[in-house]
């Protein structure tokens, strides 16, 4: 396979406004990814598209395993309800209580279409 040029799950993007924090979620138009350094906004940041990461969530949800994950579109906080503008991320891998912080989730590596209704 002379056309292959890498596996794809981690992509040098530039950093995204405002920069980036190693271990964060953020999205560059249609990819979804955790920086893997620490970069200022422009500069070459590796998102690491897929895997599990235990990520911020909203507080006040419980999730279930295998339940559809959101990133809300001003704040990239996940989210378990399909809401308006919410992308669809990936799915949660193991039970988060109400309430916590985290959540663990498995990431697509993309963006799912933003929920319109």
């Amino acid at each position: 396979m002379k056309n292959f040029v890498q596996h794809g799950d981690m992509i040098t993007v530039p950093a995204p406004t405002g920069g980036t924090v190693s271990g964060q979620l953020y999205r560059v138009n249609g990819l979804i990814g955790v920086a893997a350094t620490t970069e200022a906004e422009g500069d070459p940041v590796e998102l690491k598209t897929t895997g599990c990461f235990d990520l911020g969530k909203t507080s006040a949800q419980a999730w279930a395993v295998g339940e559809p994950i959101y990133a809300i579109a001003a704040t990239n906080v996940l989210t378990n309800v399909a809401g308006t503008g919410n992308y669809l991320v990936g799915v949660a891998t193991a039970v988060a209580s109400n309430p916590s912080a985290t959540g663990r989730v498995r990431l697509n590596g993309s963006l799912g279409h933003p929920v319109t209704a």
